[in-house]
Parts: C-alpha cells; structure tokens; sequence
C-alpha cells in the first residue's frame, strides 16, 4: 500500500518544505526554497493554493489526474489527497504556495462564504490556466500576503491577510468565468453530451432501475467533477444543472402522457419517480397544471 504523508497544520507544511513558519496559520512558499522530488502523496488537512510554472509531472487530485500546464493554479481543500508522480525524473519545481488553515478565516465573512469558491472541488482536468496578466494579478495577490505574514502580528494582521486572501480567491472566479468562455468549443460539447446522455437515460430502463439521474452520476459518465459540471452548465444555459435534468424529465413526461393506458402513478414510475405526488409537484411547478389538467387540456 503505497504510503500517504499527512500535513495537518501550516507549521507541518513549512517543514516539510524545509521554510520557516511567520505565522501558525499561513504561509506562502516559493518554491526556490523546496527541495528536489520524484513522488509524493499527501493527505491535507489545509487550504492550498499552488501556482505552477512548470509541468512537474503527473498531478493525482483523489484517485483522478490533474491537468494542469505552465503557469496555472491549482486549488485544494482540507481533507483531501493529492501528489505528484514525475515518472522516475528528478523535479525541481517552480512556482508558489499559498495555504492556510480552516482556523485563519474561522468566524469571518470569509470564512462563512469559502464553500462558494467551487473550484476547491475541481477535481478533473480543470486547473485555472492563467494569462500573463492573470498571473501577474495572482503574483501581486501573493505578494501582499507574504508582506503582512513577514510582518510583527498586531490587532490588522489577520483582516489585511484574510481580505487578501479573498482578493486572490475573488479574482479566480473573474479567471474561471473567461476560462469557461474561451473554452466554449469544449463546453459545447460537454452539452451535447449531457444532452445525449439524457435522453438514451430516459430512452431506455435506466430510470425504473436507478431512478432520476442526479447531477453527480452525470458528472460521472462525463468524467469531469460535480462542482465544475454544475458551474458549466450554469454558465452556459442560464439553469442549474438540476433545472436542466428536471426540464428533460418534464419534456419526457409529455411524450408518454397522452397514452390513455397508462395511468399518472404508471409515468411516474416510468420516469424514476418513487412517488406520484412529487412527480406531480415537479409537473405543476414546470408547465402550471397537474399531469391530468395537462392531459385533459391537450
């Protein structure tokens, strides 16, 4: 069983790398200072911003590959694994880290809105790909956070670091939102697969078997993670990924249900529903009639 290193604090992070620890709950890390490496998994128990100037090999986020090239950011969040296998090469890196424990934006406005940063959950191929600008933003971002961690600690220290660390954080969005858009070719078909995907889903048996499809089992038969999934089909069709699914199971259910011999309890099943009523919630709620008015009307 391959061996995970476990890095719960800052402090452990630091020595790690072999830098001194400013502050016991952030740090950034050039990676000048890091040593040599060939392999290395890691569980964390912190956040983790990595900016990568250079491919250090295979990046493994979970069980997944990472896809990340020169000069992007990667981004990972407590209780996760990671590492890099560089494929029997001496590697030595380049770039910066930015980390920091849960405790630093604990009870702050920050702290309360961190889980609307999605891309912690990017788990498949979807590094932010930084323009020159981009990373001269991300650079300066660094750099203001470093200057308060090497300064003495008074009563400003902790909102300077943590609003600087929601600049950074906040300018990432504004970059995943280009990134979605200068990647419309690969989004467009990442739609038609989720639409083709749909429809052979309620064209077959899948439904009476597994029930509706959720987002994540399709995010799975995509092979990209849920939280990007979602935030792709958000951009891209002005609807959450679960209005889209629940707009097809209603298209579904308005071919089917003109056919007299099947009653609404029977299309409820059909369409993976375990109960009438909330197949008959859903219907009301998207066309403003029952299954039967709809049924009586046309």
């Amino acid at each position: 069983m391959e061996q995970v290193e476990r890095i719960d604090t800052v402090r452990q992070y630091n020595d790690n790398m072999g830098v001194d620890t400013l502050h016991p709950l952030v740090s950034v890390v050039d990676f000048d200072d890091m040593p040599t490496y060939q392999y290395f998994r890691r569980y964390i128990g912190i956040y983790a911003v990595f900016l990568k100037y250079i491919n250090c090999g295979d990046m493994k986020y979970g069980c997944q590959s990472y896809d990340y090239e020169d000069g992007t950011l990667v981004f990972i969040s407590p209780g996760q694994i990671y590492g890099i296998d560089s494929k029997g090469k001496v590697i030595k890196p380049a770039g910066k880290a930015l980390v920091f424990h849960p405790d630093l934006i604990s009870g702050t406005d920050f702290g309360r809105k961190i889980k609307e940063y999605t891309f912690f959950s990017y788990e498949v191929n979807e590094a932010l790909h930084l323009s020159k600008k981009e990373r001269s933003i991300v650079n300066d971002c660094f750099a203001k956070i470093a200057y308060e961690i090497d300064q003495n600690i008074d009563k400003h220290s902790k909102t300077l670091i943590v609003s600087n660390i929601e600049l950074l954080l906040n300018y990432c969005m504004r970059f995943y939102d280009r990134q979605f858009i200068t990647r419309s070719h690969a989004n467009n078909d990442i739609l038609v697969r989720f639409e083709n995907l749909l429809n052979d889903y309620f064209q077959s048996d899948k439904c009476q078997d597994l029930g509706l499809p959720t987002v994540t089992w399709c995010a799975e038969q995509l092979h990209i993670s849920a939280n990007y999934f979602g935030d792709l089909i958000k951009k891209e069709t002005g609807n959450t990924a679960l209005e889209y699914i629940q707009s097809k199971v209603i298209d579904a259910a308005k071919l089917i249900i003109f056919d007299s011999d099947k009653s609404i309890s029977d299309i409820a099943h059909h369409l993976g529903f375990k109960y009438q009523q909330h197949f008959s919630r859903l219907f009301k709620q998207k066309t403003g009639m029952t299954p039967n008015e709809f049924r009586s009307l046309n």
